[in-house]
C-alpha cells in the first residue's frame, strides 16, 4: 500500500504501519514536551505505542477469526486514526461476520480483564485516581473500554455496525441488511454530528462525517455486488485501450496519454504480454522526480494479479481492492491481454442495468 512500511510478520499477516502515524507520534511527543519537558513526551510516546499495540491485538482478533473460516488476512495497516485488517473478501454467512466483527472487541475485553485484575491486585482499581492521576496501566485499563463500547457502536465501518448487519442478515437478505444498518448508522452520524456542532466539538464532527460517508460507500459497494452477482468480467472489461511498449520512455507515454481519456495503461512486452500498469499517478510523478527520459518498466506496477474473461465481477473487485490499484489486467486463457477490468466500468454497467430496469417497469 501507499505510504506504509512492513515493520512485522505476524501469524502469517504482514504488519504495516502509514507514514502518517509518525506524524501522530511527532505531534504527541512535541505537545507533551513543550508542556511538560521531554521525560513527559517520552512517556507521552510510549503510552501512545502501547495504545496502537492494543489496536494491533483488536485487528489480530478480527484476522485470525476470519481465518479460522478459510478467509486469510492480506495485511494490517495502523492508522492515526486505528487500524483496518485488510481481508481477501468478507465472510458469506451473517454467523460467519459476526463471529469476525465481535473478535476485535472481544480481545480487548480480555485485555480489559488481565488489566482489571494486576489494578485490583495492586490496589490501583480507583476510579478517583483513573479519573485524577493516571498510570500507565489505568490508562490503558481506561483506553480499551472506551475502545470496545466505540467500535461497538452500530455503524459502519465500526464492528458494531457489521455485527448489527449480520443480525439482520439472519432475518433478511444481505443487500437488504446492510442498507438498514447503513441507514441506522448514518442516523447516529447526523445525531452525533448535531451534538458536535451544538457543543463544539470539532473532532466529533469529524468523526460523525466519516461514519456517515463509510455507511454510505458499505451500502452501495454490497448494492454493486447484488445486482452483478453472477456476471462475469467480460461484461464489464474495457475493450478499446491503449498500450505501452516495455521500451518506451515516460515522454512517449505522455503523448499515449494526452491522446486518451484512459488513465492505467498496459505495458507489454516483446511477445506481446502483459509486462506491466503504469498508472496516470505514477507516470506524473516521475515526470516531476525522474525526468521524461525515464523508462516506463522503471515506474510501472508489477506483479499485479490478473483476471480471466469468465472471473465473476464480485471476485474480480475482490482482486482490485486487494491489489490497491484503480485496473487490472484480463488476459484469455492462452495468456493474451484482452481487457482491462476497472470499478468504474462496472459502476457504469450497474447504473445501464439499472436503467434498463426502470424501463422494463415503465412499460409493464
Amino acid at each position: 500500500m501507499r505510504w506504509s512500511f512492513k515493520i512485522a510478520r505476524i501469524a502469517g499477516i504482514d504488519v504495516r504501519i502509514h507514514a502518517t502515524f509518525f506524524l501522530l507520534l511527532g505531534f504527541v511527543a512535541y505537545f507533551a514536551g513543550h508542556r511538560a519537558g521531554a521525560s513527559w513526551g517520552l512517556n507521552a510516546v510510549l503510552i501512545w505505542l502501547l495504545v496502537f499495540l492494543c489496536v494491533l491485538l483488536h485487528e489480530l482478533g478480527h484476522a485470525l477469526a476470519a481465518k479460522a473460516y478459510g478467509i486469510p488476512t492480506v495485511d494490517i495497516t495502523l492508522y492515526p486514526i486505528g487500524g483496518v485488517a485488510r481481508m481477501e473478501r468478507m465472510p458469506e454467512k451473517p454467523v460467519q461476520e459476526l463471529v469476525v466483527a465481535i473478535a476485535g472487541p472481544l480481545v480487548n475485553v480480555v485485555i480489559i480483564i488481565v488489566l482489571g485484575a494486576v489494578l485490583f491486585a495492586t490496589g490501583g482499581l480507583d476510579l478517583n485516581a483513573i479519573v485524577t492521576d493516571p498510570n500507565l496501566l489505568q490508562i490503558l485499563f481506561w483506553t480499551n473500554i472506551v475502545m470496545v463500547v466505540f467500535n461497538l457502536i452500530p455503524a459502519f465501518p465500526l464492528d458494531g455496525g457489521r455485527v448489527l448487519r449480520a443480525l439482520l442478515a439472519t432475518r433478511m437478505e444481505y443487500a437488504q441488511a446492510t442498507r438498514v444498518a447503513a441507514g441506522i448508522g448514518q442516523g447516529l452520524a447526523l445525531a452525533l454530528g448535531i451534538f458536535a456542532a451544538f457543543t463544539g466539538q470539532i473532532l466529533l464532527i469529524l468523526i460523525a462525517i466519516f461514519i456517515y460517508m463509510a455507511a454510505e460507500s458499505e451500502a452501495a459497494v454490497v448494492q454493486m455486488r447484488s445486482v452483478t452477482a453472477g456476471l462475469p468480467v467480460s461484461s464489464a472489461m474495457v475493450t478499446r485501450f491503449d498500450t505501452l511498449d516495455h521500451r518506451s520512455t515516460l515522454n512517449q507515454a505522455i503523448d499515449v496519454l494526452l491522446g486518451t481519456s484512459q488513465h492505467e495503461f498496459p505495458v507489454l512486452d516483446d511477445n506481446g504480454g502483459f509486462a506491466g500498469l503504469l498508472t496516470k499517478h505514477d507516470l506524473l510523478v516521475a515526470l516531476r522526480n525522474n525526468g521524461a527520459d525515464t523508462p516506463v518498466t522503471d515506474v510501472m506496477v508489477k506483479g499485479l494479479p490478473t483476471v480471466l474473461p469468465q472471473t465473476s465481477l464480485d471476485r474480480a473487485l475482490d482482486f482490485v481492492r486487494q491489489a490497491g490499484v484503480a485496473a487490472l489486467p484480463v488476459l484469455d486463457n492462452t495468456g493474451r491481454l484482452v481487457g482491462l477490468f476497472t470499478p468504474e466500468n462496472v459502476t457504469e454497467l450497474l447504473m445501464v442495468r439499472t436503467a434498463l430496469g426502470k424501463k422494463k417497469r415503465g412499460v409493464a
